[in-house]
């Protein structure tokens, strides 16, 4: 009986993708959003493009925007926004977002085989442009292979090296080399990866 039930789990997991994709890929099309092959979608995200504003997603990149797509629970859909003057978010190859919310005012850069955990964040800004306790705008760089753990925030003008892993629940505002494990609030480095 249990065979039965994971069965059909999985069964409307994929027609719920199967459709969640069609209708998204007719969102970034009306967005004129660029993306690439196989991209899949778990769910509505949500996605905001000033007309001046780039948005680019490479292939086999994945979206879980349902609570259950991830079976650590997402407690809200994908939200990209490019919403600054000229602003820009490059996405790599083979990455996958589970409640992820990307905002962008300058300039944002993923590279290829990141997994962003549930619920993490990843912005190039204070968010309040008109407060005078607000900082500039400041680029963040998110490097080949990088693993963010659940509910791992990424602040302003942060690099992150390539294949380094972030903790879960950590808050990254100082840039982190390639090849660590790092962790904590602020995250710092814990270890070495070894090659």
């Amino acid at each position: 009986m249990v065979r039965i039930f994971n069965l059909i789990g999985i069964w409307s997991s994929g027609i719920l993708s199967f459709i969640s994709t069609r209708y998204m890929i007719l969102d970034l099309l009306l967005l004129n959003i660029s993306f690439g092959k196989k991209i899949r979608f778990f769910g509505r995200a949500k996605f905001v493009r000033s007309g001046s504003s780039r948005i680019t997603i490479g292939d086999n990149c994945s979206f879980r925007s349902k609570p259950t797509s991830n079976l650590i629970g997402i407690n809200r859909p994908c939200i990209i926004t490019a919403t600054g003057r000229k602003s820009i978010i490059r996405i790599g190859d083979n990455c996958g977002f589970s409640g992820t919310v990307i905002g962008c005012f300058k300039e944002i850069i993923i590279g290829n085989n990141v997994l962003c955990g549930a619920n993490t964040l990843i912005t190039d800004s204070d968010w309040h442009g008109k407060d005078p306790r607000s900082g500039e705008n400041k680029a963040v760089f998110i490097g080949n292979n990088v693993w963010l753990g659940e509910g791992v925030k990424v602040l302003k003008g942060v690099a992150i090296g390539e294949n380094s892993v972030i903790g879960a629940g950590s808050i990254v505002v100082k840039n982190i080399p390639p090849n660590v494990i790092a962790a904590g609030n602020p995250c710092r480095v814990i270890r070495q990866l070894n090659q």
